[in-house]
This record gives structure tokens, C-alpha cells and sequence, in this order.
């Protein structure tokens, strides 16, 4: 049982990476300002995603095709419920996508956290810098919650 929650667990995160990168693929074609800040970022997570399916193929967990498939319609929602709050790809549409982001990196954090407390009783989930890849999400989220305040203040001061 503990190897197919391992195997949920990796998978729902691995379809959360691929909606954080959609966000911020989208957000760098309509932020110009900040696309820079963004593609930077977008690389790291891809990065990120990279190493979780390191360590999901260590472990002979299997992506799930219904997750990305999920994945793929929760980001299609996401997209058109902030086009329908703001049209114009204006400073609600900024905001609500970087709180998205800000999110998922979150719950990224929590991921490597989570494996890490893990790998005390499961010798498979070892060998990996879990602290290295926590203090890289905990940067990540506050370079983006930088970017999400100024988004705020833009949008809803």
C-alpha cells in the first residue's frame, strides 16, 4: 500500500509542476516586464520536474496518464476562469496566475519535505538532497510572492 500512495503522491506533484510551467509559459508571453524573472524560474521548475522523474524511475513509479491528462484540464480551467475575470490579460489575470505558481511551489516544498521525513524508514527514497531542493523551492517561492505583491498592488490597489 505504501508504494501506490508513493506512487499517487509523485504523480499528483508531477502534474502540478506541468500546470505551474503552463502558467508561467503563458504568463512570459503576457508580462513582458517580468518575463525574464519568469523564464528563469520556469527553467528551474523544469529542472525540478526533471529530478522528480529521476527519482519516480529509481523507484519504478510509472507516470499516470490520467494525472497529466487531469493536469491538463485543471490548467484549461484555471486559464479560462482567469480570462473570464480579466480579458484583457490585465493585473487580476498576473495575480491569480502567480498565486498559482506560488502555490504549487509551496506544495512543492512541502513534497521534498515530505520525502525527506520519509527516507528516515524507506532506504529507496534516500540518496537524494532533499534540504538543497526544499531551500531551492523556499527561494523560488519568494522570488514569486515578490512578483505577486507587486501584481497585487497593480491589480487591486
Amino acid at each position: 500500500m505504501a508504494q501506490e500512495h508513493l506512487a499517487t503522491y509523485l504523480n499528483d506533484h508531477l502534474a502540478g509542476a506541468a500546470i505551474a510551467i503552463q502558467h508561467l509559459e503563458d504568463l512570459e508571453a503576457t508580462a513582458e516586464d517580468i518575463a525574464p524573472a519568469l523564464a528563469e524560474l520556469r527553467a528551474e521548475i523544469e529542472e525540478d520536474r526533471n529530478k522528480l522523474r529521476e527519482l519516480m524511475r529509481e523507484l519504478g513509479v510509472a507516470e499516470s496518464a490520467t494525472r497529466k491528462a487531469s493536469a491538463w484540464i485543471a490548467e484549461k480551467g484555471a486559464r479560462l476562469k482567469m480570462r473570464a475575470d480579466d480579458k484583457s490579460s490585465g493585473p487580476l489575470r498576473r495575480l491569480e496566475s502567480l498565486e498559482a505558481v506560488a502555490l504549487g511551489i509551496h506544495g512543492k516544498l512541502a513534497l521534498w519535505q515530505a520525502l525527506s521525513a520519509a527516507a528516515v524508514a524507506a532506504p529507496a527514497l534516500r540518496g537524494v538532497d532533499y534540504d538543497d531542493l526544499a531551500a531551492r523551492a523556499s527561494d523560488q517561492r519568494a522570488r514569486v510572492e515578490a512578483l505577486r505583491l507587486d501584481a497585487a498592488r497593480a491589480s487591486l490597489a
